[in-house]
């Protein structure tokens, strides 16, 4: 029964979002402290057609100093896969897993070279382990119950 084999083959992976903002350039720029830098990431995944997904990994690098913006860079990277013939916890886990592992390494070219173009150092996001960040987001949501507060 070659129709219920399971399948999953990358259709495409794209940058769906960029942005670069320098809101206190170019007096911050004369500034010689060291800024802060800020990550945040985040995977989101949705159905598009009957077994195609689109999974997203976001990225936000801030960069302060003091309490001015260096610099704020905001970038979406996304694939577009096909997925059949999965269990549902399978399918969850492909989509929380094995998909950002694909899209990440585009997204961490693309920061870093928008944030090089700006003209600052690149930064460059570090290796992630979608497999431990998936587990925690599953442990956080089976978490506390509803209108408790974390300990």
């Amino acid at each position: 029964m070659a129709d219920q084999d399971p399948v999953f083959q990358i259709q495409r992976v794209y940058l769906k979002e960029a942005s670069l903002e320098q809101p206190n350039s170019p007096g911050i720029l004369l500034e010689q402290e060291n800024p802060v830098v800020d990550i945040q990431l985040g995977v989101e995944a949705s159905p598009v057609a009957d077994g195609i997904y689109e999974v997203c990994v976001t990225a936000t690098v801030q960069t302060k100093i003091k309490d001015k913006t260096v610099f704020l860079v905001e970038a979406k990277q996304a694939g577009i896969f096909e997925i059949r013939n999965l269990p549902q916890d399978q399918l969850s886990q492909i989509m929380g897993i094995a998909c950002p592992q694909i899209v990440y390494p585009y997204l961490r070219g693309n920061v870093a070279d928008l944030i090089q173009r700006g003209g600052f150092p690149p930064v460059h996001l570090s290796e992630i382990n979608f497999q431990a960040m998936y587990e925690q987001q599953q442990k956080d949501a089976e978490g506390a119950p509803a209108g408790s507060l974390p300990q």
